[in-house]
């Protein structure tokens, strides 16, 4: 559905170099620190900055071969993109009506209304987590094949981001559908992805399964003395503490069989962001 292979972004003080790839029927995950180069991927994902390097490919053809019907089939939330401030709702909707022959008018409309948006605002009048909910329902309401969303949760409170989250599985009931997505709130990725890519200056550091993630990989924390006696074999990096080491290991089962003194945390995307960028490999 969309494939990066060795996509090159150079900026002064900033390099990318990413082969990433979102699978027909899967939602992927982006994850990484501010900086990282998470938004420079999306852009350049989308056509809208100029690469060094690399082959972008979506839909199974190359981005420079989209028709303007493929390009209907894409469905995009940014973060840092939105729609003129001086529209209000109603304008909004002729504009899609335009620009996708496929827009449900009805499924946006009762969104938008399901969201809270005020009909009789202009956008630029918008809360932050309005405008997000705004871009979400726009970027759903032609019924995509492909959703890249950077950011999308961004803004909104506990409740508006289970409704978001909860639409984002309505959508993908439908086959073959697939979804690019990032964010800071891991508790939303670990609930909905079916595999995560972690970037960290510009390069793709780690890909897994979800489930392998949370089922497979664990953190364990050891002394020094444990640390030494123990098999290092399955150890993806270590991390120096006052009490010894944390270790991330994507074979806790072992540790946990065969030590069973040493304290194994459960895997989560929070802890393996954290020790793949902080730790020693």
């Amino acid at each position: 559905m969309l494939r990066l292979e060795n996509v090159r972004k150079k900026y002064k003080d900033f390099g990318m170099d990413v082969t990433m790839e979102v699978k027909p029927g899967r939602v992927t995950g982006l994850i990484g620190r501010n900086g990282a180069g998470k938004t420079t991927a999306f852009k350049a994902a989308l056509g809208l900055i100029r690469t060094e390097g690399g082959e972008i490919s979506m839909l199974g053809k190359p981005l420079s071969k989209l028709s303007e019907k493929d390009r209907e089939r894409i469905g995009v939330v940014l973060s840092d993109s939105g729609f003129s401030g001086y529209l209000k709702i109603k304008d909004l909707v002729v504009i899609l009506r335009n620009l996708y022959s496929g827009f449900d008018e009805e499924y946006f409309t009762g969104k938008c209304k399901s969201f809270g948006l005020p009909f009789d605002k202009r956008i630029k009048d918008f809360s932050t987590g309005m405008k997000r909910r705004l871009h979400v329902a726009a970027a759903l309401s032609h019924h995509a094949d492909l959703l890249i969303m950077d950011e999308p949760t961004a803004g909104m409170d506990v409740i508006a981001r289970d409704e978001l989250l909860t639409m984002i599985r309505e959508y993908m009931e439908a086959e073959e559908r697939s979804v690019l997505i990032s964010s800071h709130i891991s508790g939303d990725l670990e609930g909905l992805c079916d595999d995560i890519y972690l970037i960290d200056e510009g390069k793709v550091i780690l890909h897994e399964d979800m489930d392998v993630l949370l089922d497979e990989y664990g953190i364990l924390k050891v002394t020094k003395e444990q640390y030494e006696a123990m098999d290092k074999s399955f150890l993806v990096c270590r991390r120096k503490e006052e009490f010894g080491y944390s270790c991330l290991t994507k074979e806790k089962q072992f540790y946990m069989e065969n030590y069973p003194d040493i304290v194994v945390e459960k895997g989560s995307v929070d802890g393996v962001m954290t020790m793949m960028i902080r730790g020693e490999r």
